[in-house]
């Protein structure tokens, strides 16, 4: 059972309103005190719409099975912003620059953050981290006819008064975050979903930003066993890696 919308979107959408003023888009939200995932929510919400006209989400408080990167559980507790979104698209992307739009999201959000004094970094290609422990997760997506994207889906966690595992954070755990509060940083997310909304394209726009937010200058590589140096990124946002003369670049990150 997936439960029934409950009316608790009318404090985010308070707060949204109040931040984004004039730009505030006209989102389609639908919010539920506790799902099953937010990801297979929003599936059978756009099954059933020909395409979208407007930016959706669903907003979970507790997802019981929350999906990650490779289809890993997700540990969505009370109190953290879950969302999963789906935005209208209207482009081409070229040579394989999909994966950009989820590192342009990932800068989007750190920008908000950082309007708080949170010293974010991005640990490629899908993750947030304060203080080197992971404090937001992201999972994009794209659906496409032919070269053009015509939705691109985005569901992304974010600890705020969550329980987290030792490797985590939450925004509780800082002085000056400590009243942090879920309805308050779900609209914060959907400011940063808007940015990358009303820029559209391919996510180019991210590249040198993402590039100052790094958050590591080497990196273990699992299949040699040596430590190689991050060199840049590519411009479909691939990391560029380099080991002496031998360079090569990620799509993803082995695990």
């Amino acid at each position: 059972m997936n439960g029934r919308p409950g009316r608790h979107g009318g404090r985010l959408m308070w707060h949204y309103h109040k931040i984004a003023k004039s730009s505030a888009q006209p989102w389609l939200l639908r919010c539920f005190p506790v799902c099953s995932s937010t990801e297979m929510i929003l599936s059978h919400w756009l099954q059933g719409m020909s395409e979208p006209q407007q930016p959706c989400a669903i907003v979970a408080t507790h997802q019981r099975w929350g999906v990650g990167q490779w289809g890993r559980n997700w540990s969505s507790p009370t109190g953290g912003v879950w969302i999963s979104a789906a935005l209208p698209w209207q482009g081409k992307v070229l040579g394989g620059r999909v994966g950009l739009l989820g590192l342009a999201v990932a800068v989007a959000l750190a920008e908000r953050l950082e309007r708080h004094g949170l010293p974010v970094q991005i640990k490629w290609p899908n993750d947030i981290l304060l203080h080197g422990r992971k404090l937001v997760g992201l999972l994009p997506s794209v659906i496409q006819r032919g070269s053009r994207v015509r939705i691109f889906r985005i569901g992304l966690g974010l600890n705020v008064r969550n329980s987290v595992p030792m490797k985590g954070i939450a925004l509780y755990q800082l002085d000056r975050q400590r009243a942090a509060d879920p309805a308050y940083w779900t609209a914060e997310v959907l400011l940063a979903f808007d940015r990358c909304y009303q820029s559209g394209g391919d996510g180019s726009w991210c590249l040198s930003a993402l590039q100052r937010r790094l958050w590591a200058n080497k990196i273990y590589h699992p299949r040699d066993g040596r430590i190689w140096r991050i060199s840049g990124l590519a411009a479909d946002g691939a990391l560029q890696l380099q080991h002496g003369n031998h360079t090569e670049q990620w799509h993803h990150l082995y695990s």
